[in-house]
């Protein structure tokens, strides 16, 4: 799922080649991202499109050669004129009369001819990474300062000529965009560019590079950058092995720019680090205006920023209940809510104030049910492609916290948050805690050795992290106790899970998000639900998203048999707040809601719940001591390993793998459970005290 799709979708034709273009957002100046050399598309700006659109009118271009646009055989259709123009063309098909323009690698080149042989059109140039023919140091022999940045390129240039293309293309590919991402734990980088490339051939990468120069010799080369009119800015990273700083220093010093040096970075920064590229070609186009106010810091009343996880409706609930507390610690303390849909139904229903830039975020519930297949959900690799959502929704996060004065910043699962801060711990400025019930990805069986190898690369890099920036988190809470946390590696060569978490996290005790009294009068919950006290009471109920329809579905389909087996069968579905409860067709005799805000309490009085794997949702049933059946989604690494981990402990549960639901299966294993009598371990009820009273500390 894309952050934010495009508001207009065209092509246009200058010269006989058909040249796809996209439209996004409508603001009063227009930011034009041009393509790439064409080995990659626009979407190799897929993490500035979401946040630069909320700003301004952003226009991408696939190149010639790849994405939506022709790939033409004819080397003559390749020029760096050609490509200039198609950029001109971009901003006739939409309208725009003028633009600031951004390219990267040979598009930044490409995006200075256009601005110089067009200078009414162009407000502004950013260049990153730059290559422009002509332009570059010496070879490697030649050269003393940049030679260790530009051996590998040489050399591998000289492995992978022209005439290897065609022979091992893959190969090609995947040595170049190693080559031009040096940044460790750049494995999601490197597969989106290496995909992108196998969208286009060897054929159409021959045809490009043979293509007629249109700017012929250095001193004419020099002479376009010297006669730009724009401003100009320029961003290259110090350890760019393609393109060597110092052909940005020259562009820059040649152009009247500046030079934005970036220290440890590679070629591509706006895949790499989204976040500063973001800011900065913000700033270049608009600049920011002084406040409007300012408040003497002993004015300000004591505000939380709440950032809640969307994922499922139990850390929603647990929030609201370590928020209550906070108020009771702190009196007076406001408490503003970043948060999406499903999380905003029970925000609303309880009175919170839900900050008006949470219309900015982009759906990671919306991007998980496209993920599903059936009962199944590689929650790793699903929150791995999230990348483009996750930097859209930082980004507002990042822009709210700098505008507006928060004592303290509450992250549950709020992976983009964490991620962000420890890659700019510049960017903290105030106190910051971490909430979760699970530490460590974890690798699935049908991931294999791949899934194994990416699982320990995100584990080393955030162990990395926290090593290098320990105080970026003020307090690390881990929902739940020591021995709740998984056993094992975090991967080869790396800490033990639990002992590692012992040492980087305080304990809260698990956090059920209701008082102990909502489920202590079940006699009472029942007849207030309308339910007999001689109803054997079946409740169905899979979270806060749509992944769990399959499910919803198959008990729906066992229900005749179950009914057979279980005299006053009543079964009630929750079908959530994302799920319309008409489409699920449910037969005659099954009570169908769709969102309800007090969930819990229907847990508590039931004789049997049906649930998905889901943490939340389970320990509210082990501590309301009901018994439950689980369906844990396959694959998705959390509800497969995590949580049963975490049941066992509690003695809680019987566990069905999906497999097991078919009608005569599911209905025998709902006669066995309804109405037994569990004995499970206790869940401590001070989780929200303990919580809040750490975070309490942290003003």
């Amino acid at each position: 799922m894309r952050a934010r799709e495009p508001d207009v979708e065209g092509y246009v034709n200058h010269d006989g080649v058909k040249v796809g273009y996209a439209v996004y957002g409508d603001g009063a100046e227009t930011v034009l991202l041009a393509p790439a050399w064409m080995v990659v598309d626009s979407r190799i700006w897929k993490l500035q499109v979401a946040y630069l659109s909320r700003y301004f009118r952003v226009i991408t271009v696939d190149p010639r050669g790849n994405g939506r646009s022709q790939r033409p055989a004819e080397p003559a259709a390749y020029t760096d004129r050609a490509h200039a123009t198609d950029l001109v063309a971009a901003l006739d098909a939409a309208g725009v009369e003028r633009a600031t323009v951004v390219g990267l690698s040979r598009g930044g080149w490409r995006a200075a001819l256009a601005a110089s042989e067009h200078p009414d059109r162009f407000a502004g140039l950013i260049a990153i990474s730059p290559r422009v023919n002509g332009l570059a140091p010496p070879p490697p022999e030649r050269l003393a300062a940049d030679f260790d940045a530009v051996r590998e390129h040489y050399e591998g240039w000289q492995k992978y000529n022209r005439h290897s293309w065609r022979r091992d293309y893959r190969g090609f590919v995947e040595w170049f965009f190693a080559l031009l991402l040096p940044e460790p734990h750049s494995t999601k980088q490197f597969e989106d560019c290496v995909s992108w490339a196998l969208e286009t051939g060897p054929e159409t990468l021959i045809a490009g590079e043979e293509a007629p120069e249109s700017v012929a010799g250095l001193p004419a080369v020099e002479a376009v950058l010297r006669g730009l009119r724009c401003p100009v800015l320029v961003i290259h990273g110090e350890r760019d092995r393609c393109v060597p700083i110092g052909v940005g220093a020259r562009f820059a010093e040649l152009t009247g720019g500046r030079l934005i040096r970036m220290a440890g970075a590679g070629h591509l920064p706006p895949a790499r680090h989204p976040v500063p590229v973001n800011r900065w070609i913000r700033e270049f186009v608009r600049p920011d205006p002084p406040p409007r106010q300012w408040t003497r810091a002993l004015n300000r009343p004591r505000r939380v920023l709440y950032l809640s996880s969307p994922i499922g409706l139990g850390h929603a609930r647990r929030d609201l209940a370590v928020a209550a507390e906070l108020r009771r610690l702190r009196p007076g303390v406001e408490v503003d809510w970043l948060a999406q849909h499903p999380v905003t139904a029970l925000l609303a229903a309880r009175g919170e104030r839900v900050h008006p830039a949470s219309r900015w975020l982009a759906s990671e519930s919306r991007h998980l049910e496209a993920e599903a297949h059936g009962h199944d959900l590689p929650a790793f690799g699903a929150i791995r492609r999230m990348d483009e959502i996750l930097t859209a929704n930082f980004m507002v996060f990042a822009e709210l916290a700098r505008e507006r004065h928060y004592d303290l910043w509450v992250a549950d699962e709020a992976w983009d948050v964490d991620h962000f801060l420890h890659e700019n711990p510049e960017l903290k400025r105030t106190a910051y805690a971490w909430l979760t019930d699970f530490v460590g990805w974890l690798p699935t069986a049908a991931g294999g050795a791949a899934e194994a190898a990416l699982t320990a690369d995100r584990n080393a890099e955030m162990i990395e992290q926290i090593a290098r920036f320990p105080r970026v988190r003020d307090r690390a809470l881990f929902v739940g106790d020591p021995p709740d946390v998984v056993a094992g590696l975090f991967g080869p060569g790396l800490p033990v899970i639990a002992d590692w978490t012992a040492r980087h996290y305080d304990f809260t005790g698990y956090v059920t998000g209701f008082p102990p009294a909502d489920v202590v009068d079940r006699a009472a919950a029942r007849a207030e639900f309308g339910w007999g006290p001689q109803e054997q009471v079946c409740v169905v109920a899979v979270g806060g998203t749509a992944v769990g329809v399959p499910l919803l579905r198959r008990v729906l389909a066992a229900h005749p048999a179950a009914a057979a087996l279980v005299p006053g069968l009543r079964m009630v579905v929750v079908a959530g707040p994302r799920v319309d409860p008409a489409a699920l067709a449910a037969p005659p005799g099954v009570e169908v809601h769709g969102y309800l805000p007090e969930l819990h309490r229907y847990l508590a009085a039931a004789d049997l719940a049906v649930v998905q794997g889901g943490l939340g949702t389970t320990m509210e049933l082990t501590a309301a001591g009901r018994p439950f059946l689980y369906v844990p989604l396959e694959n998705h690494f959390e509800q497969q390993l995590h949580v049963p981990h975490r049941l066992a402990r509690y003695g809680a549960g019987r566990r069905l793998s999906f497999a097991d639901t078919a009608p005569e299966p599911l209905a025998r294993a709902i006669a066995e459970e309804i109405g037994r009598t569990v004995h499970y371990q206790p869940v401590a009820q001070d989780g929200a005290i303990r919580a809040a009273t750490s975070l309490s500390d942290l003003f």
